[in-house]
């Protein structure tokens, strides 16, 4: 397995993102709330502090992506899922929750709130061409394919 070196700085009181197993894609980070804890009501978000500021290497993101057990559990998923950390971003990362349940949740600093995921990004170069060309699905889209 190969590992990209990524340079952190924690401002937290957590300790430092881990992979939970060994075949985990993804590291849980944590919120951190110095203050008090915060409460998301039904339908509403939360920009919710990590204490963690990274360095990418060039053509790497980071993909800020909601934990499973959070959302089957309690309906808390990351609204701009994947939210994306970039190469030359050196701000705070923070994490955008919603509540998509029936009730209030806390987060408490400590909880694990979400999982970064390491991805390779290439650069697009844009070709300006008259055409494109033809395919079976053409400009068919949002559900033009069917749903079963």
């Amino acid at each position: 397995m190969s590992q990209i070196k990524v340079e952190i700085v924690n401002k937290s009181n957590n300790p430092n993102p881990t992979y939970q197993t060994f075949g985990s894609s993804g590291m849980d980070i944590q919120a951190y709330l110095p203050e008090k804890s915060v409460v998301i009501y039904p339908g509403k978000t939360a920009k919710i502090p990590t204490g963690l500021y990274f360095s990418l290497p060039f053509g790497y993101e980071f993909q800020v992506r909601p934990r499973s057990g959070l959302a089957a559990k309690s309906s808390i998923t990351v609204i701009n899922t994947p939210g994306t950390v970039d190469d030359d971003y050196r701000g705070e990362v923070c994490v955008l929750l919603i509540n998509h349940g029936n009730e209030a949740f806390y987060v408490q600093s400590g909880d694990r709130i979400a999982q970064l995921v390491l991805q390779q990004v290439p650069k697009a170069e844009l070709i300006p061409v008259k055409d494109l060309d033809d395919t079976k699905r053409g400009s068919g889209g949002f559900g033009s394919t069917g749903i079963t």
